[in-house]
């Protein structure tokens, strides 16, 4: 407490702003790889450095000291070849400092949900393939910059005017963010995992791909069935009946739920009875389905 009293003592406005250069500093880093994949590594980054430094301060580690001391320059080196397009986005978005300071407005799960059953139940009625991704916590940017960005208001309508198959986007992934629909056209991971089902076409393993990594949830429409299938955990959940994708988006988006989580056993059981399929499945194929 001493010394807490004798630190605030000597504080002045020039320190007061110093502090608050160096908080606002960290906060536009943050910022800036937000909805990213750089921010898991940035973590573990922050984690590796701890580690080290209370491992190497030891002296009674003094050569694994040494070795954190001698790699720390090549670390440093590193880190701006690893987050390489994350700078690049940063100083981008600089340039464009207003986006920076305004936050994309979160839209209710339900409005989301909604919009995305309205929409596939749509496509799937015309056999028009589609594949839509609802971005959560893993940020997907890397994979918004392959397709063309639309920011815009996601409706029934405009997802059956981009998968339409006379149009040049409908061949690519829309990835959803925040409720508005963040980019179309873009190129999606195809699944490394082995698939069985000789079925399952280009556009369900990218659904599956997508979803193997992050915590994203993918609906694919099959052209040639006109079924509607969700991919998540890198899972795939074939033929849902239309009437029940919106609780199963629901359900898979909220796990935590106790009422959103007895709404996905409810209705893969109703779909086992039409079919008697199983409700997760994985496939393989070179065909786009």
């Amino acid at each position: 407490m001493t010394e807490l009293f004798w630190l605030l003592q000597r504080l002045n406005w020039l320190s007061i702003l110093d502090i608050a250069l160096v908080a606002a500093v960290f906060l536009a880093v943050l910022l800036l790889v937000k909805a990213t994949q750089a921010v898991p590594l940035l973590r573990g980054f922050l984690i590796l450095g701890v580690i080290s430094l209370l491992l190497g301060g030891t002296s009674q580690l003094p050569t694994f000291g040494l070795v954190v001391r001698t790699a720390l320059p090549a670390l440093l080196i590193a880190i701006p070849v690893i987050f390489q397009p994350e700078l690049r986005r940063a100083l981008e978005r600089l340039g464009r400092f207003n986006e920076v300071l305004v936050q994309p407005r979160r839209t209710d799960l339900e409005v989301l949900v909604r919009k995305v059953s309205d929409g596939a139940q749509r496509l799937a009625t015309r056999r028009h393939g589609a594949l839509i991704v609802l971005e959560r916590d893993t940020g997907l940017q890397d994979l918004v910059d392959t397709g063309v960005r639309l920011d815009s208001d996601l409706t029934p309508e405009l997802l059956l005017t981009i998968f339409d198959p006379h149009t040049p986007l409908h061949d690519g992934g829309v990835i959803v963010r925040h409720g508005r629909i963040a980019a179309a056209g873009c190129v999606l991971p195809l699944t490394a995992s082995t698939i069985e089902d000789t079925r399952i076409g280009l556009r369900h393993r990218a659904g599956i791909g997508v979803t193997e990594g992050t915590d994203a949830i993918a609906v694919i429409i099959s052209e040639e069935r006109g079924s509607i299938s969700v991919a998540h955990s890198g899972r795939l959940i074939r033929r849902i009946e239309p009437d029940h994708l919106e609780g199963a988006l629901i359900a898979l988006a909220q796990p935590i739920s106790q009422k959103a989580a007895s709404i996905l056993p409810s209705f893969l059981r109703i779909r086992d009875k039409h079919d008697g399929d199983s409700p997760v499945s994985h496939g393989h194929s070179g065909r786009t389905s």
